[in-house]
């Protein structure tokens, strides 16, 4: 994991998306948000760690994520409000995490400005998910997701406009939208080095 710890002392200049692919939100309304990108340091290779959301929820019901979540005033800075929300999601606590950097924040059309947090977790550890926001949580190798032959555009027509978006299909997995276009932005920032 030392490459990555390598990496982000470096900081970036790599072309990223900015947010969800034809998004016009005001930038002076969005609220801030901020995720925990897990990479889980295991001995045969890193994985990112992932959250499908229940299908209950109101919003983004049953899409695949990362923890993560909406500031609270109370939150000191982007990185409080991920390890806050990936203890209150998942049951990880801040301890286990070691904080690398941010990624450029990504804007989505729901009206989040969301600041992805980079940190590398390492094992063992117990995951305590809250079953009213988390059906599931999985790892997927860190190499498939950096792998730009993985990292798919596709489109659909919703409310009369044609949306363009990345998508990284794994396994019986659909990671698409936000999660994935964060994920083209960390493949994106690491092949600089």
């Amino acid at each position: 994991m030392e490459w990555l710890r390598e990496r982000f002392s470096r900081g970036s200049s790599a072309q990223t998306i900015y947010g969800d692919q034809g998004a016009r939100p005001d930038a002076a309304n969005l609220h801030a948000a901020s995720v925990l990108v897990p990479v889980v340091a295991r001995m045969e290779a890193p994985t990112v760690l992932l959250t499908q959301r229940t299908a209950h929820l109101k919003n983004h019901s049953g899409q695949i994520s990362f923890p993560g979540g909406r500031a609270e005033e109370s939150d000191p800075s982007p990185e409080s409000t991920a390890l806050r929300e990936t203890w209150e999601e998942v049951g990880l606590p801040a301890e286990r995490i070691e904080v690398l950097g941010r990624l450029s924040d990504y804007h989505t059309r729901t009206g989040y400005r969301i600041t992805p947090i980079v940190g590398i977790v390492q094992p063992p550890f117990e995951l305590a998910p809250d079953a009213n926001e988390v059906a599931e949580v999985f790892e997927v190798p860190l190499a498939f997701l950096l792998d730009e032959r993985n990292h798919q555009r596709h489109s659909r027509e919703f409310q009369g406009e044609q949306r363009h978006f990345f998508a990284i299909p794994y396994e019986d997995r659909y990671i698409w939208g936000a999660t994935a276009g964060m994920l083209v932005n960390l493949a994106r920032y690491l092949a600089k080095a």
